[in-house]
């Protein structure tokens, strides 16, 4: 009788869960205690069974949390719970705090890698375009673009105009310019050197030197003739000359 009205002491404090005490329904159900009122204790052996299944599923907690702990803190193989036959709760819930408190610090210095990161990029941008101010960056950003857009249409239009593959490198792209310069060049030569009836550079020198020596005099005579004709038509001056007979 005294170990039931201890009980019931400590089913009342204020500490008990509500769900181990709940006031009997019937006098079988009932224990008389000393004082003569009932008291409910016909849910407390369901109530221990529960609790006793809760303390095997801490274990199994306890066990998971630490697997879970070694994979995030792998240096961290410290467990003095393990050997222990009792669990708590506080126990578990360090375990816990320490996993958090370790990926809260690794997402910090993920953050913080990750600004020294953008950091570095934009002073390479910086050097590498010539830019010397945070506000200049993005209107260079702008221009490169634009110009790396006008390049790769330039680009693609020749290879598409040289009938080059399209995965044809620049280098390959300005050799095959240079070649068609080179081959221009040559026919241009031919078409002066036909021009002029000769093969020979120092003919056309000599050529060049006649003309400078017969073109001005011929050039002055031109133009008295037409000062003289009152004319400004070099056509004009055959008819103006017949006329005067």
């Amino acid at each position: 009788l005294k170990v039931l009205s201890h009980i019931d002491s400590i089913l009342r404090s204020p500490r008990a869960p509500p769900l181990i005490f709940r006031p009997s329904k019937g006098p079988v159900q009932n224990y008389i205690k000393e004082n003569g009122q009932a008291c409910g204790f016909e849910h407390l052996p369901l109530t221990i069974e529960m609790w006793a299944d809760q303390l095997i599923a801490l274990k199994d907690l306890h066990r998971s949390l630490r697997k879970l702990s070694l994979e995030l803190l792998p240096w961290n193989t410290k467990d003095p719970q393990d050997n222990r036959e009792s669990l708590r709760v506080e126990d578990l819930q360090l375990i816990v705090d320490a996993i958090l408190e370790e990926l809260e610090h690794k997402e910090k210095s993920s953050q913080t890698q990750s600004l020294q990161t953008l950091s570095a990029i934009v002073c390479h941008f910086q050097k590498l375009f010539d830019v010397n101010s945070l506000s200049g960056v993005y209107p260079r950003m702008n221009e490169v673009y634009t110009k790396l857009g006008e390049m790769t249409n330039a680009l693609r239009n020749l290879h598409e105009l040289l009938e080059l593959d399209s995965s044809a490198p620049p280098t390959v792209v300005v050799d095959t310019v240079g070649k068609l310069c080179d081959i221009v060049n040559k026919n241009v030569t031919e078409q002066v050197q036909q021009l002029l009836g000769t093969q020979d550079i120092h003919s056309i020198i000599n050529k060049l030197e006649e003309h400078e020596c017969f073109f001005p005099p011929f050039q002055a005579l031109i133009q008295d003739l037409l000062c003289l004709l009152e004319i400004s038509n070099v056509d004009d001056i055959l008819p103006a000359v017949q006329n005067l007979k």
